[in-house]
């Protein structure tokens, strides 16, 4: 395939950061058909090169490099529009490269040649002389040829092949039919009922205010509930109409599944059926013996024993403390709510209740010291105390929404990495939080090319010309994701495989980001993130001792559900090998009858619309929050010891965690950091689970 060289093409030409206002969806499919038959050839010969002489890094590694990155520099705009901006052109575009793209890299993955060549330079004397990051990538890279199944007989392969190319469509299917499950639904309430019939009595201006905004955007009079996270939660925690609460709280958790208000429309159960016999397929084919073992080949736990152990052990420690906290929670129902029996869909307002007869506190009191302005400001003070570093706004970089922002990173007035900031909730925009790579760090022919990240939110959005004022809960996610963007940014790698988060073990990869959420509850870290949305007075003394006093509120219970999640999880990869939608279910509710506490209902399909481990990369890895957690909380245990803003503890944890992304172990990294190994007590003690 050619094209005119003189005509401009956004997603082929060179460029500091995507042109997003000229990507059009027809442009794609033929963009990225030209790049990997591009790829291919440059490859060809790249190979043949190395048959004639020993290969070396310049001659094999790095043009490989250049080349996978012209790839990302086209794709990655691409995947981020499909779950910011999602249409159904680009939708329909997007789904046509994922095959082409799994092939490829299952093409690229299975080269014996490039197999070769690489053995080639690992063995050769150069090897010695290159630095430890390159000789971290080779090793990386001669594994992954071992994990793609470099070694396998050719049908075995081509039928690696079939796998990955199916599970990659899966998982596009996965995540497309919850975004369609949960923008189906939406249950609209008139003026009249709101003000004669008090139809939302117990909500906040603040949930009210985003609910008419949510009908005025559809061109409606009154109030529209959805499920969307900024609409549905406060229903859930605020609504006293109990029917209210049971009719929203029936159609999220049945979404995407064969029961609730869209029963069987957009149903996930055969998606993971098929997901899950594939992946043990494909874990079997290389000589796993199921998913999990595979899935752990490059994470730190040692095996699946050890995976199970740690989340038994932690359930043991938490499980008697959270039946406790629920106990409390039955009891205050009754006595102070005249709730005789609590049903899923009264577990969050009860609990907010007892929170604020316990506390006197509520998301409520505190959002208007966090107006989101403030709170971005604020994230960057502390960033710029620990680290040295400051941000500067560039409002002509391309944009692909109005509500998106583009900042550079400063260090001693000199950019290093750029992070585009899309904070709200909208049509078209898949839920959650995350962070992702636009452009990587990594030494060029030109000089370094500096990383540049998306940081992406679902909060409540402003609404008039007030700013948006986000709950604690935001604040504390908002920091979780930046805590990733810093890993990613602040990275001083220059090889692309190791660089920032890439090459890091999944169970460690959590380490930065939930270490930042702690400045979120530290009187140092909340003087420089809150100010009243009005008179920019910081938190007050009273608000503050509250908010600290009801920080571990329930904990266990919180904590037992994450471990549910992890232990679901992990056992469903590493016990059933081709489950029906019922073993599915069934394997969730061994696990809620061991550890649970809280009641559930019988038409919940949580699974359907567990993202993480069926459309995203934590298959078999759920655990990594909670095993990442220890290291995170034992990481902050330094900085209680020597200061939350210690320079010196601040210059070591950047050096010795952040830059160094994925070129040491994870252990050894955070053993050079901590002087020790990680202990489990500062988890445990943070999170207020008194068997510490």
């Amino acid at each position: 395939m050619s094209r005119n060289p003189q005509a401009r093409h956004p997603l082929l030409d060179s460029h500091v950061l995507p042109p997003f206002a000229e990507i059009e969806p027809d442009q794609v499919v033929p963009a990225i058909e030209e790049l990997l038959a591009d790829n291919r050839a440059a490859i060809e010969a790249l190979v043949a090169d190395a048959e004639r002489e020993t290969p070396t890094w310049e001659s094999l590694a790095a043009p490989l490099e250049a080349l996978n990155d012209r790839l990302s520099q086209a794709w990655s705009p691409i995947s981020h529009l499909n779950g910011t901006m999602n249409s159904p052109a680009l939708r329909e575009a997007y789904q046509a490269c994922l095959g082409m793209l799994s092939e490829y890299s299952t093409w690229l993955g299975q080269h014996s040649g490039l197999f070769r060549a690489f053995q080639a330079l690992k063995q050769s004397p150069a090897f010695s002389q290159l630095d430890e990051s390159q000789q971290r990538s080779i090793d990386n890279t001669l594994r992954d040829f071992r994990l793609a199944g470099v070694d396998l007989p050719e049908a075995q392969k081509r039928r690696y092949g079939e796998i990955q190319a199916r599970l990659s469509e899966l998982a596009n299917t996965f995540s497309n039919q919850l975004l369609d499950a949960t923008q189906a639904w939406h249950k609209d309430i008139s003026e009249q009922d709101v003000t004669e019939a008090d139809a939302l009595a117990g909500l906040p201006q603040s949930a009210l205010d985003t609910l008419k905004a949510n009908a005025e955007t559809k061109g409606i009079e009154g109030y529209r509930i959805t499920l969307d996270f900024p609409s549905f939660f406060p229903v859930m925690t605020y609504a006293d109409n109990r029917a209210l609460r049971e009719e929203v709280y029936t159609a999220f958790v049945t979404r995407a599944s064969d029961v609730g208000p869209h029963a069987g429309e957009f149903d996930n159960a055969p998606v993971m059926e098929e997901t899950l016999a594939l992946r043990r397929e494909l874990a079997e084919l290389l000589g796993f013996a199921t998913y999990a073992d595979y899935s752990l080949a490059t994470k730190m736990a040692d095996g699946p024993g050890q995976v199970i152990g740690f989340l038994e052990d932690l359930a043991t420690r938490a499980v008697p403390q959270a039946r406790e906290e629920y106990a409390e929670l039955e009891a205050f129902a009754r006595e102070s709510l005249a709730m005789t029996e609590l049903a899923p869909w009264d577990v969050g307002y009860a609990s907010e209740k007892l929170r604020e007869a316990r506390y006197a506190i509520s998301d409520e009191q505190l959002r208007p010291y966090f107006p989101a302005p403030q709170v971005v400001e604020g994230l960057f003070k502390v960033v710029k105390r620990l680290y040295g570093v400051r941000f500067e706004e560039d409002e002509s970089a391309p944009r692909y929404h109005p509500d998106v922002r583009y900042f550079r990173i400063l260090e001693d007035d000199a950019p290093i990495a750029g992070f585009y900031l899309d904070l709200y909730a909208r049509e078209g925009k898949r839920g959650g939080a995350w962070m992702d790579e636009c452009r990587v760090r990594r030494q060029t022919e030109h000089g370094v090319q500096l990383p540049v990240a998306y940081l992406t939110c679902n909060f409540t959005r402003p609404v008039g010309d007030k700013p948006a004022l986000l709950t604690h809960d935001e604040v504390t996610t908002l920091f979780h994701e930046f805590g990733h963007g810093l890993h990613h940014m602040l990275t001083r790698q220059t090889v692309a495989d190791i660089s920032g988060i890439n090459g890091v073990a999944w169970d460690a990869v959590e380490l930065p980001s939930q270490f930042m959420e702690n400045f979120c509850w530290e009187r140092e870290g909340l003087d420089l993130i809150a100010g009243h949305v009005d008179t920019g007075e910081p938190l007050p003394e009273a608000l503050f001792d509250k908010l600290i006093a009801a920080k571990n509120f329930q904990s266990a219970m919180g904590m037992i559900r994450q471990i549910e999640f992890s232990l679901f999880d992990f056992r469903l990869h590493h016990e059933l090998a081709s489950p029906s939608a019922g073993d599915i279910q069934a394997l969730l509710d061994e696990v809620r009858d061991a550890i649970a506490v809280v009641p559930r209902a019988s038409f919940n399909r949580f699974q359907n619309s567990f993202g993480h481990i069926f459309a995203g990369g934590y298959a078999a890895g759920y655990y990594s929050y909670k095993w990442a957690e220890v290291l995170s909380a034992d990481a902050w245990s330094a900085f209680e010891e020597a200061g939350i803003f210690d320079p010196a503890t601040g210059r070591r944890f950047r050096t010795e965690i952040l830059e160094r992304g994925g070129s040491r172990d994870a252990a050894v990294l955070f053993e050079a950091f901590r002087g020790r190994e990680p202990s489990i007590e500062p988890l445990l003690r943070h999170s207020g689970i008194r068997a510490a």
